[in-house]
Parts: C-alpha cells; structure tokens; sequence
C-alpha cells in the first residue's frame, strides 16, 4: 500500500450485489451511484486506492477490502445527467466481518462518516478508521 493511499468504504445491499458476487465477479464497475456527495467521492478516488465493502441494510457489517481498479468515468447506467463509476477489484475477505454496532461502539471510530452520513453510499475513511476496522476484524 502507498504511502499516498486513500481509503474508502463502499455500501451495497447484500441481496443486490453481495460480497461473494463480487469476488465471483473478480471486477465490477461500481455504478448507480445517484448522489452528489457519493459521486464526487467517487471522482476523488484514485488507481490503487483502498475500499472497504459493506453490507447495507441486511447484515450491516464491514465484510472486505478492494482496490480502486479504474478512476473515475461516465456511468454506463445513467440515463440522464452527470453522474459517474469506478472499476473495483476484491483483495481479501476481512476476517470477520465487523458489524455497525462494533463500529459504534468503538471510540476510535466515533468520527465516522458511515454513523454521521449514514445514507451516503460512498464515503471517505482516515487511515486511522481503516486500520481501527481491520483490527477489529482480526479480534
């Protein structure tokens, strides 16, 4: 991992498109985001960029870690408007998986932005709530 790695952490619900599609998949273009703040998150990742894949809605729990394959472009899926995706490749499963309520409940983790803007769909980590998650995982 570079130094100059960012880090992310992407929500999808597990009976859409689940980890083990993903990883079945081996790449996917990460599309249908339809939010502002989500799409220029996405515009902001860059080649090589950590992610963090988490199950939404059912489960609500921290399962993998990906990499940003392909920067930004336009989405294939969008009928009307400006929007964008990304390419991701699966690393590895984490773990364990780390649940919402771990997640709350850490102190080292109170700043998160997936409890402060719990419906954005795309959004930036620290290295430091990276780290915090994986180690939790690994508990």
């Amino acid at each position: 991992m570079s130094k100059t790695a960012q880090f992310w952490l992407v929500k999808q619900e597990p009976t859409a498109y689940s980890w083990a599609d993903f990883v079945k998949d081996g790449r996917t273009a990460w599309t249908g985001v339809r939010n502002f703040q989500a799409r220029l998150n996405l515009r902001a990742m860059r080649k090589g960029d950590v992610v963090l894949f988490y199950h939404s809605v059912e489960g609500k729990e921290v399962v993998g870690c990906a990499k940003v394959a392909a920067t930004a472009y336009p989405d294939p899926t969008a009928t009307e408007g400006d929007w964008s995706c990304v390419d991701l490749v699966p690393v590895r499963a984490l773990k364990r998986p780390v649940t919402l309520e771990e997640i709350k409940a850490s102190a080292k983790l109170r700043e998160i932005k997936l409890v402060k803007q719990s419906r954005l769909s795309v959004l930036p980590l620290t290295a430091a709530e990276y780290s915090e998650i994986v180690r939790l995982s690994e508990d």
